[in-house]
């Protein structure tokens, strides 16, 4: 019999996709009570066993142990709920950078029941509508550094009626943390169901409109059961850092559930740079650190010698494929193993990974503990050893769409495809080809296209214009637009400086193109659709930068 719901706004279990949409779920090993809060899994958990006094959280000057953690989140979860009308199920936005008052405000609002929706500081106003009105958002928490965009966004929305500021610094000084401040220090958590939505992560295909995926409560403890235990063998004693936002479920995963779940810590930078990630390796003995490959590239480009990195354990590289060369530069020079690994939002985390002790180049390896995965073509046929074809993957969690039709795309036969072309080989590790659509991979961030076409063409000087990835030996991709010019607009420099520029206004600035080609024409198909891959084969004919 299935556990009814805590939810007492029904909105996301409304619009999850019906039954014969849903991926098969292979649930076998992954066993958990009908009640589950994964926010009190995570934190009070360890203050129950008798671990209060471990340092959880590190960041802005400050550590957190999990006794004090738990006390933070239940006062704020006393204000959510007494001061801010949060009800089960309601869903409540996060904006910050990574620190630890954000993840003290994630697993606050979990534990209220509510479903949160973490969102990167760099989201513009109008980025930041397509959410609110996606989810139908009430109440969004943000620092209070970055609240001119969001406060634009509410301005004009429908559904955001209140923008709470918190302090992401260690001052504890803004409206939420002093409504928090006179709470109990004790929260009965919301009993939810373990079945019940806790996370919609947010993903932009290549049509630029977003995806809300819908991740349940026990989705979050999967995640962690399975790879992090299986994968990277987290204990107590593990030290995390890495460059990943918390809003990606990538981040969320890697500094935050993962730690927490098995009582190690987790150091938070607002501004994971390669060099500053070197230094908090080194001052906090960090174990284990997640990043892109081009941000191990930049690593060791700066690395000094293999003493510096000695408290390493491991290096998890996520977010695009991990070149050879990167992987056994790393290995020479820190002789700690990194494993490359994919991943989806729709998954919510790695599925596919090496190993600490079976791990090889060019290679993303074998299934994580729970998954399935193989090679099929169009018509969902495995595919023979060897042979590229589309990735089709099935396990303890799987895509779930907030009521959108690409659900039936991303779901077929009961198997997830992820969108990516990949090979089996005859020993049965997986290995990357490509993506199969024109999603753009740069330095680890998804960026749509056509999202960044439209920005274009909003200028007033671009008649036309195309946009692709271009390969690039630093970033993997870059966003290359090729723009034909309004007439009487003069194609130089400067002109590259106003658009990109403008571009920056309008998006989010990591999406900007860092190429800009002026074109008198873009190849077109005889009823006027541009033809992208004809600009790749003639600027980039053999894929190389």
């Amino acid at each position: 019999m299935k556990t009814q719901s805590a939810h007492a706004d029904s909105f996301t279990r409304d619009r999850l996709p019906p039954a014969e949409e849903w991926p098969d779920l292979q649930l076998d090993g992954f066993e958990y009570p009908e009640r589950l809060n994964a926010a009190v899994e995570l934190c009070d958990r360890w203050v129950e066993r008798g671990h209060g006094e471990r340092v959880a959280l590190i960041g802005n000057g400050r550590r957190r142990t999990y006794g004090e953690l738990a006390e933070w989140t239940n006062r704020l979860a006393h204000a959510l709920v007494e001061d801010l009308g949060v009800r089960p199920g309601h869903r409540v936005l996060i904006r910050s950078a990574n620190n630890p008052a954000m993840v003290a405000c994630w697993l606050a609002a979990t534990k209220a029941g509510a479903v949160v929706v973490n969102t990167m500081p760099m989201l513009r106003a109008g980025e930041l509508t397509q959410v609110v009105d996606k989810a139908e958002i009430a109440l969004a928490l943000c620092d209070t550094r970055l609240l001119d965009e969001l406060e634009t966004c509410a301005a004009g929305s429908a559904f955001l009626k209140r923008v709470v500021g918190f302090d992401g610094t260690a001052n504890h000084d803004a409206e939420l943390d002093r409504l928090a401040l006179d709470k109990p220090i004790d929260f009965e958590a919301v009993a939810t169901a373990a079945a019940d939505v806790a996370l919609l992560g947010f993903t932009s295909g290549t049509t630029g409109q977003p995806k809300a995926t819908m991740h349940f409560h026990r989705d979050l403890l999967i995640v962690a059961d399975g790879y992090a235990r299986e994968v990277l063998r987290v204990t107590p004693d593990d030290v995390f850092v890495g460059s990943p936002p918390l809003a990606f479920t990538f981040g969320l995963g890697g500094l935050a559930i993962f730690p927490l779940r098995f009582g190690a810590s987790a150091v938070l930078l607002e501004k994971a740079t390669p060099p500053s990630m070197l230094d908090i390796i080194r001052e906090h003995r960090a174990t284990v650190v997640f990043t892109a490959p081009t941000a191990y590239r930049t690593m060791l480009a700066s690395l000094g010698s293999e003493e510096a990195l000695a408290s390493l354990r491991v290096a998890v590289s996520a977010g695009e494929t991990l070149p050879a060369p990167i992987y056994h530069d790393w290995i020479e020079k820190t002789g700690t193993p990194i494993l490359d690994g994919i991943g989806a939002t729709e998954m919510l985390h790695i599925f596919i990974s090496n190993r600490l002790d079976d791990h090889r180049p060019a290679c993303t390896g074998r299934p994580v503990a729970g998954y399935e995965a193989k090679i099929v073509d169009g018509d969902m046929h495995e595919l023979p050893r060897g042979e590229i074809g589309r990735l089709a993957v099935r396990g303890p969690t799987g895509c779930r769409y907030l009521a959108d039709a690409r659900q039936r795309g991303y779901v077929q036969q009961g198997w997830n495809l992820t969108g990516d072309a990949f090979y089996q080989d005859e020993e049965g590790y997986f290995h990357f080809a490509a993506r199969n659509d024109d999603m753009i991979v740069s330095s680890g961030y998804n960026i749509a296209g056509p999202e960044v076409e439209a920005a274009l063409l909003a200028h007033e000087a671009v008649a036309e214009c195309a946009v692709i990835g271009a390969p690039n030996g630093e970033r993997g991709q870059i966003v290359e637009a090729f723009v034909v010019l309004s007439p009487g607009v003069e194609p130089n420099a400067a002109c590259v400086e106003r658009l990109q520029a403008f571009v920056k206004q309008r998006i989010a600035p990591y999406k900007y193109p860092r190429s800009i080609r002026f074109v008198e024409i873009l190849p077109k198909t005889a009823t006027g659709k541009v033809q992208r891959f004809r600009l790749r084969q003639t600027y980039y004919p053999d894929g190389a930068a």
